[in-house]
């Protein structure tokens, strides 16, 4: 089982940013891909971004050139800077961690981005 704690959300208004935090628990299986979804209200939960080991990234279209994910592999914990911000960022962002065959989130934390 791996535990994920995010911190970072919070109200800011458009064209401003935040940095969401991820920390990991240890698992005896690694953990492989870290990454972050999204959902705001009425709609799927979508993807934002992600990262491997090695260091590559995948970015959804709608964040491309203004988020960036990094990680820090030795302290298992995993980032969103996301700059320039919109309102149709606003919502609830998930932390994601896969280790072994499992899927594991966190509790979610808000991002409002008023206009």
């Amino acid at each position: 089982q791996v535990r994920l704690v995010e911190s970072g959300g919070g109200l800011v208004q458009a064209g401003g940013s935040l940095r969401l935090s991820c920390a990991a628990s240890r698992s005896p299986f690694g953990i492989t891909v870290m990454g972050w979804y999204r959902q705001a209200p009425g709609n799927q939960r979508e993807f934002v971004a992600n990262i491997v080991p090695g260091g590559s990234t995948n970015y959804a279209d709608s964040v491309k050139g203004r988020f960036t994910v990094s990680r820090d592999n030795t302290e298992n914990t995993v980032y969103l800077q996301m700059n320039s911000l919109k309102p149709e960022d606003t919502g609830v962002y998930y932390c994601n961690a896969i280790s072994g065959r499992a899927n594991f989130w966190g509790q979610g934390t808000q991002v409002t981005v008023s206009s």
